[in-house]
């Protein structure tokens, strides 16, 4: 059917209350206008009472039966006047109201002052949404660590810059242990500088060792070309499934005349380093 004026939102609607200060009387005026008592749903102390019988009401006026006393509990509910409102109310949409996908990137905050990109950021504001990448760790050698050729040698990976659980031994084992509670998949990435003052490294092997066995690992190779290479670097990334009491450690072997892991070579480099981080599930 035509009609004049902007479309009616009827998407959300909800009927009109009014309580009442009782008193011990009869009359009582509405706030909204009715044309007789079946417009009106009227409740005292809990218990509806029936239209016309105990009530009747015309206009504004809401005439009792019975005179009520300042103790009860009185509120009528207007059934003929619904109140149209565009929003949803408080607390009506659930998660199965809404569309799968449908919630843009920019629409998500945290705490109304960070949005998503600063949580994808890595400053775990956003944790109520699903966690945040914890635990984690970063630790590098900040000297030279002499080996001897060809054996396979763990490397001592004596500080950490963030160890969010405290789960990284960097003075005795020089591993990772996966705290207890926070088994998950995490990514792991590891780096080595392998150098020798001699130009004839052969090779180079890194390797991440699981619980004492070799888990993961990359090598170079330069048999055919001797006195060629004096320093190379090799790295890796894995993610893995990881229970609590698990532990990782990186090991290195290098083929060459006095072989060493490289430290930091210069102040700002930590170019032997290993790390890894929690996937949020």
């Amino acid at each position: 059917m035509p009609f004049i004026g902007n479309q009616p939102a009827l998407s959300y609607t909800s009927f009109a209350k009014q309580d009442f200060t009782t008193s011990a009387t009869t009359s009582y005026t509405l706030d909204q206008p009715v044309a007789n008592a079946n417009e009106l749903a009227l409740f005292i102390n809990f218990v509806r009472q029936e239209p016309t019988t105990a009530y009747t009401a015309s206009g504004t006026s809401l005439t009792l039966t019975s005179a009520t006393s300042a103790s009860d509990d009185m509120y009528c509910v207007f059934l003929g006047k619904a109140v149209q409102t565009v929003n949803p109310p408080s607390g009506s949409v659930g998660a199965s109201q809404i569309v799968d996908g449908s919630i843009a990137l920019g629409k998500l905050s945290a705490t109304g002052t960070k949005d998503a990109t600063t949580f994808l950021r890595g400053d775990n504001t956003f944790a109520s949404a699903g966690g945040v990448n914890t635990p984690a760790f970063f630790a590098y050698r900040t000297a030279d660590q002499s080996i001897s050729s060809g054996a396979q040698t763990k490397i001592q990976f004596n500080n950490v810059s963030i160890d969010t659980d405290s789960a990284f031994d960097n003075t005795t084992n020089y591993r990772w242990t996966c705290p207890a509670g926070k088994g998950g998949k995490y990514v792991f990435f590891i780096s080595l500088k392998s150098k020798t003052n001699s130009n004839n490294m052969l090779y180079n092997v890194l390797n991440v060792k699981k619980n004492g066995s070799v888990y993961q690992g990359l090598e170079n190779n330069w048999t055919g070309n001797t006195g060629v290479v004096r320093a190379n670097g090799i790295s890796f990334t894995f993610i893995d499934e990881v229970s609590a009491g698990d532990y990782y450690e990186g090991f290195a072997e290098i083929s060459a005349t006095s072989p060493y892991i490289v430290g930091n070579e210069f102040s700002f480099l930590k170019q032997t380093r290993f790390g890894a981080f929690k996937i949020i599930e």
